[in-house]
């Protein structure tokens, strides 16, 4: 930190990183709902006064003065030093807010990967933080007393304001500073004699003040006019859909990757019979999604009749905020690839037993072949329970529920049928199944599964997570095994159909598994690095959730285009899977993509998985899923594509697989399967 009153650096935290500290929100797993340009222009005051203590700048109300253009050896801080150094002419603060603050997306991220390298925050799938596990702690004001960095910070400010201590400096400018962003009552209750207290500290220095006044006016200013500028957005004519070969082949990120290219990142399309839809589309769309999307959108509006099909409220892909980051973080050790290797024994059993009902010269629809081979293995190790009798019902109740309540491209009425009514009752049975062989004498020993962490989180907080919703989230592996099935069954065909990648993936397979089974290191490691970028690959190529569905809770401008509050958007994360500029030649399977030094999956145009709060909580556990299922097919059958002509077709809805013409011919068994 900063030993205020002599301005000497005596130890880690810089200003930003405490504003940064005291702005997370540990409850949504964010930062304090500030507007984003806010906050940019609150970052950027904090950097221009950590280096007015550091005294390479003076500010007062009417200027500021750069006093020494030497590098601080800070990142955050030394873009805008060299900035004012190279300004010939002087200017005040809030003009140097004003400018610099589109470098307040970089300056955040450095500080964030700053205070992970520290072990003070921890970054969680869906770009949420936490306060790291460890206790992080460091030496405050000569060592004089110890806390962990966001205690130290928050306690300093509650100090100045709750028992009238002498401030110094630096806490007054980051009271004046969140105070201007007006969270300060969301951090701390606050009485009269506190708000009179706040207001007679955020008058007792003169940087604060500046700057504080120089962030509030270029607040005051940013909010007027938007809507008055905002684009039209273009509607997409109803012949330009008719026409596209991308709709006909089922393939809608390299359709919507079209229209972005004719149209901008934001579209309309008017469906003769369906209603209208605005698509966000392209690189710059995906990265607001990713980082403001959280403030602007929520995903509950269009889930909710989906929910009342499994009689539930609050299921986890209709949460957002708060609950939804509670909800991830109680369950994500289940998600855990850990915990799969640490079974990876009974892993590859249940699929060996699996394939070993597959015979040579026999033809196996693709699809329900490779959701089957998934389920096999999924079901036991995250519920417990053998599935493999009724999963088949299981998938057929979801795509339908799916396509009257989420995609509406059938009548509600083909969700009462016989049949349908028939499979419903398998949710019951499930969830009969699942607590049958989770009662506390069963569990005696026995490897905590995400069963576990759902039943003692509806246990701890029957509110939170009611009898109600267990219906649905004891069958959830069930219905996962559906999605990884279609994305295996899309790489089994690429495999197949690309001999020389089949050689490769084979080569593979039989030296991984030539000294038996292989640990869990081995499978994510150095020894099956082309099945694991083939498989990387295919999620570009052929994406199973090729857009995400939200409803727009706030009136927002995204590159220029106003969304008005209650609009329906829908995003096209997987678009940037086809542009050229990102992925060149993006219709040609390449592996080598994903090696150094290209590595064209970083960033947020490489989005199989979709994007910020929503973003899959088992990734990395699908993606070893798909590895070491395909390996092996590869090392113990031969396989063709049957009919041989075919040519692939995607079912786009409601979620993209192949069609169901694809067949899988086995022609060898290369070796015969353990017992």
């Amino acid at each position: 930190m900063i030993h205020a009153r002599s301005g000497a650096r005596t130890g880690l935290l810089s200003l930003i990183d405490e504003l940064v500290l005291a702005l997370l929100n540990e409850e949504s797993g964010y930062f304090r709902q500030v507007p984003g340009w806010n906050l940019n222009c609150a970052v950027v005051g904090a950097a221009l006064a950590e280096l007015s203590l550091m005294s390479r700048i003076d500010t007062d109300m009417d200027s500021l003065i750069l006093l020494d253009a030497t590098a601080t050896g800070d990142r955050a801080l030394d873009p805008a030093l060299e900035e004012i150094a190279a300004e010939p002419v002087q200017h005040n603060a809030q003009y140097w807010i004003e400018r610099l603050a589109p470098q307040a997306e970089s300056i955040i991220d450095m500080t964030l990967d700053r205070l992970v390298d520290l072990r003070i925050l921890h970054h969680h799938d869906g770009d949420f933080w936490s306060l790291a596990g460890a206790a992080w702690r460091m030496e405050l004001h000569q060592g004089s007393e110890e806390g962990t960095a966001v205690e130290h910070v928050k306690t300093r400010i509650s100090r100045a304001i709750f028992n009238n201590e002498i401030p110094d400096p630096r806490d007054i400018i980051i009271i004046c500073l969140i105070d201007t962003c007006d969270v300060l009552r969301l951090i701390f209750e606050l009485d009269e004699e506190a708000e009179e207290r706040v207001r007679a500290i955020l008058k007792m220095d003169l940087i604060g003040r500046a700057i504080a006044a120089a962030v509030a006016q270029n607040i005051a200013g940013r909010l007027f006019g938007p809507t008055a500028l905002a684009k039209p957005i273009p509607v997409v004519p109803l012949r330009r859909l008719l026409r596209s070969k991308q709709i006909r082949s089922g393939n809608l990120p390299a359709f919507f990757a079209e229209l972005h290219q004719e149209f901008g990142p934001v579209f309309e399309i008017r469906p003769p019979v369906a209603q209208n839809m605005i698509c966000l589309a392209g690189p710059d769309t995906n990265q607001w999604v990713h980082r403001q999307g959280r403030m602007h959108l929520r995903a509950r509006d269009y889930l909710e009749d989906f929910e009342k099909v499994y009689g539930g409220v609050g299921l986890l892909p209709a949460l957002d905020g708060a609950d939804h980051f509670r909800y991830r973080k109680f369950i994500q050790p289940a998600y855990s690839r850990t915990r799969v290797e640490d079974r990876l024994d009974e892993f590859l059993s249940r699929a060996r037993h699996d394939m070993a009902a597959w015979s040579v010269g026999e033809t196996r629809h693709a699809v329900g072949m490779c959701r089957k081979l998934v389920n096999a293995a999924m079901s036991p190790l995250f519920v417990g329970i053998d599935s493999q009798d009724i999963v088949d019902d299981m998938h057929k109740f979801k795509d339908r529920a799916l396509k009257t309540h989420v995609g509406r491209t059938l009548p509600k009425f083909m969700l009462k049928t016989p049949a349908m009514r028939r499979r419903a009752k398998q949710i019951d049975e499930v969830m009969d199944r699942v607590l049958n062989v989770h009662t506390p004498a069963q569990r005696v020993g026995c490897p905590r599964d995400l069963a576990d962490e759902l039943l003692t989180m509806h246990n701890n907080d029957q509110q939170f997570l009611p009898e109600s919703n267990l219906r649905f989230v004891l069958s959830a592996p069930l219905i996962a095994s559906m999605y990884v099935g279609d994305q295996l069954s899309f790489a089994a065909f690429a495999m197949v159909s690309q001999p020389e990648f089949y050689d490769r993936i084979r080569a593979e397979a039989d030296s991984v598994f030539a000294a038996g089974d292989p640990d869990g290191e081995t499978l994510t490691g150095p020894s099956t690095d082309v099945t694991r970028r083939f498989i990387m690959e295919c999620l570009r190529l052929y994406p199973i959730v090729p857009l995400s569905v939200r409803n727009v809770m706030n009136a927002c401008e995204v590159e220029g285009y106003q969304l008005p509050e209650g609009r329906r958007v829908f995003i096209a994360q997987t678009a940037t899977h086809y542009m050229a500029d990102l992925f060149p030649d993006p219709f040609r399977f390449d592996i080598d993509r994903y090696a150094e030094p290209r590595k064209e999956h970083v960033g947020t145009g490489y989005s199989p998985y979709g994007l910020g709060t929503h973003t899959c909580l088992g990734a990395r556990l699908t993606e070893m899923y798909l590895a070491t299922n395909l390996l092996l097919m590869a090392h113990y059958f031969m396989f063709e594509i049957a009919p041989k002509n075919y040519k692939l077709r995607i079912s786009p809805f409601p979620s993209m697989s192949p069609n169901k013409k694809l067949k899988f011919r086995i022609s060898e068994r290369r070796r015969d399967l353990p017992a």
